[in-house]
């Protein structure tokens, strides 16, 4: 066996890792760390296919064992990412005609809590006007500054924190029954309630920030998946209207993510469109899609997209809706969860001992029809 071949051999074996462990339901940090960088780990398997196909003369079966093994690899990140490619179908419809009394926009900014540079998120709100802006990660030290945009964000939630789950939203829309919930942790909240829009349609709105699998912050992604898998748990989107937005520490083609869409019944308007890679701003090479957007049927599209840096470590994300009568705005239909989705999801939710068994959405249904 020459230098070369032992060289591919090894990053060969170790392009295949994660594959692998991705393959598993392990929820160690190191092991669901493998569901974020797809893109990256994509690239890396093509360039050392390239390579192998250089090196290797093909005279031995193992030559053909490892290269099948890398492009099987290779087909299975491809196919948790295609979905976001501009190859794949849209799955929310794109708006058509002029705007109308019946649209949203959001902000979407998890803005660093020793970012100091609040002036970028200013100056990007009265640029882009959003009627409805969720802050991540914001402190007292945030609110403060932050404070200029209640002259014309009147309905606010504040929710100040310095264990970087701070959150505060602020809205030109009326805001109902607000609740602010512990789902899982009692230092990790989230804010539940209804938006008014300029027609009078009430929209149910979840605003979200569960804690990432990590060495720094937690050892496994149960308490994640649990508090994400609650909520899609007990949406009713064949009866509500309703957005989920905020920074879920998970990308949109996790095993997590995938089954919150399942359960929920709720759209992605990416899908068909791009990645939209808000995370991590500083490093070009290593980045995924974290800051989301899901909603009902009943919306199109008018306009995504990722804004400028703006000092944090992540890109704010931004998204205008027009609200449209149900079955009528989705160009596709979501998954039906299976039956062992259903109770890997259940098991997920009991391990993670949440707070609230039960979120009991019944209460901030609209009682209001489109």
């Amino acid at each position: 066996m020459s230098v070369g071949e032992i060289i591919i051999l090894f990053f060969s074996v170790l392009m295949c890792i994660p594959t692998l462990a991705s393959i598993t339901k392990f929820d160690k940090w190191w092991v669901r760390g493998f569901d974020f960088p797809r893109i990256q780990i994509s690239s890396l398997i093509i360039l050392v296919i390239i390579f192998s196909f250089f090196i290797y003369d093909f005279s031995r079966v193992w030559h053909f064992v490892i290269t099948g093994l890398l492009i099987l690899s290779l087909l299975y990140q491809f196919k948790k990412i295609f979905p976001y490619t501009y190859f794949a179908k849209k799955q929310v419809l794109k708006f058509e005609g002029k705007n109308t009394d019946g649209t949203i926009s959001i902000l979407v900014s998890n803005v660093l809590t020793p970012n100091r540079r609040s002036d970028k998120l200013l100056a990007l709100v009265e640029e882009r006007q959003p009627d409805v802006l969720l802050t991540l990660e914001t402190d007292k030290r945030w609110e403060d500054e932050l404070s200029i945009l209640e002259e014309e964000y009147k309905h606010t939630v504040k929710i100040p924190q310095d264990n970087l789950y701070g959150m505060h939203l602020y809205s030109k829309l009326e805001l109902q029954e607000i609740k602010v919930r512990n789902l899982v942790q009692n230092d990790i909240p989230s804010i539940h309630g209804k938006v008014v829009l300029k027609n009078g349609k009430k929209v149910n709105l979840h605003c979200l920030h569960p804690m990432p699998p990590s060495p720094s912050e937690s050892d496994t992604s149960t308490n994640r998946d649990a508090e994400l898998l609650m909520v899609g748990r007990d949406l009713d989107a064949e009866n509500d209207s309703i957005l989920v937005i905020g920074d879920l520490n998970d990308v949109a083609w996790s095993r997590t993510t995938r089954l919150f869409q399942k359960l929920s019944g709720l759209m992605d308007p990416r899908k068909g469109r791009g990645f939209f890679n808000t995370f991590h701003a500083d490093y070009f090479l290593l980045r995924w899609p974290l800051d989301h957007v899901f909603h009902t049927k009943d919306f199109t599209l008018i306009e995504i997209a990722r804004e400028r840096n703006i000092g944090s470590d992540h890109f704010p994300m931004y998204i205008k809706l027009n609200y449209k009568p149900k079955a009528m705005a989705a160009n596709v239909d979501t998954d039906e969860p299976a039956e062992e989705e259903k109770d890997w999801a259940e098991d997920k939710i009991k391990d993670a001992d949440p707070i609230m068994e039960k979120m009991e959405f019944n209460s901030l249904r609209s009682t209001q029809t489109a």
